[in-house]
């Protein structure tokens, strides 16, 4: 049902377009009610203004705390239309058909540091119960309490000779009853850090239907956090198809992986594992040299790139090969940009998801985990080194950038993790081998070697080299990385079989002193990093 717009009340802390409102309302008849700083700017602008007062009954009083909260005003925009109307009536209610109101800013104020008493002065009364009376109403009553909101108003107000639809203040109504819920979280966490407590709120809305979660049994759906100022929910795709659960899950490992190497970084990722990270100044060969990391794991993988895109980097995926099967399949290709022709090259497969995003937008200081009734909240592993002690009779120079790229690498493997990682001839940073998520070390340990070994008897085919002689060669200028303390000597032991001559590892465990002593017994050099990364 549509309702005419005969009597509006504004009363707004954020004047933006509240003038192109009123002039729009009286244009088509309608008295306009307004407030203190509010009335001012519409009679600044010619308008002709009802104030509060003659409305409510009562003068604005202390400095301004009281204005719009009386009988008069709530029951104007409380009292149903039809039901009420010969009580109304009776009452000398006039009903109020629209409320333009937006609230004191309490978060800006917070945000920017405020004190107690600022807080205190920017905690909104009249506001929130004007937009929930008119709000609860909407049959009757259109609630405004967002300016962007004004433009569609006043187009529909033209277009229906004065009057809203139904469809409209329902929507309103329910942006309302989200703002005022958001604005009372506000000051609940606010009031709590001011305590010295804390307390966490999150709303959550703008579901996007997946096709299905984890598995196609499974019922998905993706939302955004309410106010966040960047969220994976606003991912840009340039082409292919909509991302799915395990897309997204993976992508956000992918950018995570990628934003934590140096520039030049590149990260394949397999259900939410690096399979693939290099680091290197010529982005083809750095591509090739993440993927060599695991081809057969790359297969169906996400990838993502921490600088833009370049051609001669994306043809790496041979998508212009005449036979399908020797095309590289991916999901999903995601980085802070794309140089002229990547996009449409990459659109050859039509299934390709590409993605644009900043990586720095998506960085976060806190890690959150929801378990049944609890929340777990962390601040994020951004750190990659301790103090760094040598503490076998070996040392040898540390390469920092092998080190920060091998920590890197193991901060985004679950745990358990291990990885093997080297520095090329051409300077590129590669990953030759992990271990992930192995209820124990060794297993861990064991898994790296293979697939490093497994790796670099590959490349010594393809350069025609002696295969033992390449992979011994290699595995002892390689550095294997550890997340957590090495428990028992084991670990060591097993690496060294393999010719892994350089350890890093936190340190701290009880048997420190017998894991060094072995090392010492098979000549390692091994490192204590002095910062574990556990990632479960």
């Amino acid at each position: 049902m549509n309702v005419p717009v005969r009597r509006a009340l504004l009363s707004v802390s954020d004047k933006t377009g509240i003038v192109d409102l009123g002039q729009a309302l009286h244009a088509l008849g309608c008295e306009l009610v307004s407030t203190g700083g509010t009335a001012a700017v519409l009679l600044e602008a010619g308008l002709p203004v009802t104030d509060i007062s003659a409305v409510s009954g009562n003068p604005e009083a202390f400095g301004g705390r009281m204005k719009t909260i009386s009988f008069a005003v709530e029951s104007a925009l409380l009292f149903h239309r039809q039901r009420d109307a010969a009580e109304a009536e009776a009452l000398d209610i006039v009903p109020i058909d629209l409320v333009a109101c937006n609230l004191y800013p309490f978060e800006r104020t917070w945000k920017a540091g405020g004190d107690m008493d600022a807080l205190v002065e920017n905690i909104d009364i009249g506001g929130p119960t004007m937009l929930r009376a008119a709000a609860k109403n909407f049959h009757g009553v259109a609630a405004l309490c967002d300016p962007t909101d004004y433009p569609a108003i006043i187009e529909e107000l033209r277009a229906h000779d004065g009057a809203t639809t139904l469809a409209t203040r329902q929507r309103l109504m329910r942006k309302v009853f989200d703002h005022t819920a958001d604005y009372d979280a506000a000051i609940a966490v606010a009031m709590s850090e001011q305590a010295g407590d804390r307390s966490l709120r999150f709303a959550y809305d703008s579901p996007k239907p997946l096709r299905y979660g984890e598995n196609s049994h499974q019922q998905a759906a993706f939302y955004r956090q309410r106010g966040a100022a960047h969220s994976m929910h606003d991912l840009e795709i340039l082409g292919g198809k909509a991302l799915s659960y395990n897309n997204i899950v993976d992508t956000q490992a992918a950018l995570e992986a990628a934003a934590g190497l140096a520039p030049g970084g590149i990260a394949i990722i397999k259900h939410t594992n690096p399979c693939g990270l290099a680091v290197g100044p010529h982005q083809p060969d750095t591509f090739a040299a993440a993927w060599a990391g695991d081809p057969l794991s790359s297969f169906g993988s996400v990838i993502a790139f921490n600088t833009a895109v370049g051609l001669e980097a994306a043809r790496f995926l041979n998508l212009h090969a005449d036979k399908v099967r020797e095309r590289k399949f991916v999901e999903v290709v995601a980085a802070p940009d794309f140089e002229p022709e990547v996009v449409d090259y990459l659109r050859r497969n039509k299934n390709l998801r590409i993605v644009r995003t900043n990586l720095d937008d998506l960085k976060q200081a806190e890690a959150c985990r929801m378990v049944p009734g609890g929340l777990l909240v962390q601040d994020a592993d951004l750190q990659d080194l301790g103090d760094l002690k040598p503490v076998t009779r070996i040392e040898k120079l540390i390469d920092h950038d092998l080190l920060r790229f091998g920590v890197a690498a193991v901060r985004q493997v679950k745990s358990n993790a291990i990885v093997i990682v080297r520095k090329r001839a051409d300077g590129v940073l590669q990953l030759l081998g992990m271990g992930a998520g192995q209820p124990n070390r060794v297993n861990s340990t064991a898994l790296s070697i293979q697939r490093a070994t497994l790796n670099l008897q590959q490349e010594a085919e393809l350069l025609a080299v002696d295969a033992t002689q390449h992979v011994a060669s290699e595995m002892a200028r390689a550095y294997l990385v550890s997340d957590a303390f090495f428990p028992f000597p084991d670990n060591v032991e097993v690496a060294a079989a393999a010719g892994v001559r350089t350890l890093f590892q936190p340190g701290g465990s009880i048997r420190d002193k017998a894991v060094t002593r072995r090392c010492d017994e098979l000549g390692l050099s091994m490192v204590f990093t002095g910062l574990r990364h556990f990632k479960h």
